[in-house]
């Protein structure tokens, strides 16, 4: 399988099975939502009428003074319990590495069918100026975009912290969520090749 290399005449050999590959869109959802779920804290914790401090000291009397109390832990009152409170608990899902790794390929599969994905040479800045990178950016992939890069420079980096649309990261911090959240992929040559070994 061949992709084409911007500004370029030459074209990259790829793999079938990791950017030809059919979409499958329950594994994708499955993994993205995992991913979220797993940084979600869980902390919530509220009390219930169990963990109330104070007296369970029946307040009045039992009739003739309108509504019926025991004491002023329940959920009724202001300061009181509260009703089917929340608890501590993970949000963690199973998925396995083969899941992981099939669900990235199934996205980039995508991506490309749908000419969202690009393949550059190589990608980098003179200088982290974040004009430099705009400018560059408006003649390869218009709104958000992610760019995919292997051992990316420092200025580079520096260049893209004030385009809220633009994000870098290097093939090992790649997630789903950053995939299917992007609008284009930018990916250089080197990147492609990480990747290859990674889902291979």
């Amino acid at each position: 399988m061949q992709l084409n290399i911007i500004d370029s005449k030459q074209q990259i050999e790829v793999n079938a099975e990791i950017f030809g590959r059919a979409f499958a869109q329950d594994l994708v959802h499955q993994v993205v939502t995992a991913y979220r779920n797993a940084g979600r804290a869980g902390t919530k914790a509220q009390k219930s009428r169990s963990d109330m401090s104070g007296t369970t000291k029946k307040f009045k009397k039992q009739k003739g003074g309108g509504a019926r109390h025991g004491d002023y832990r329940a959920p009724i009152f202001i300061g009181g319990s509260v009703t089917f409170a929340a608890r501590p608990r993970s949000f963690a899902q199973k998925v396995n590495r083969k899941m992981y790794r099939a669900s990235i390929a199934t996205i980039l599969s995508e991506l490309l069918r749908k000419d969202r994905l690009k393949v550059v040479e190589s990608f980098d800045v003179d200088a982290p100026k974040t004009k430099i990178l705009a400018a560059k950016m408006e003649a390869l992939a218009t709104g958000r975009t992610l760019i995919v890069t292997e051992n990316g420079s420092d200025r580079l980096f520096r260049a893209a912290r004030n385009l809220p649309f633009v994000a870098i990261v290097d093939v090992a911090a790649m997630s789903p969520v950053d995939l299917v959240g992007c609008d284009h992929v930018l990916m250089t040559v080197d990147s492609v090749k990480k990747i290859e070994e990674w889902l291979a």
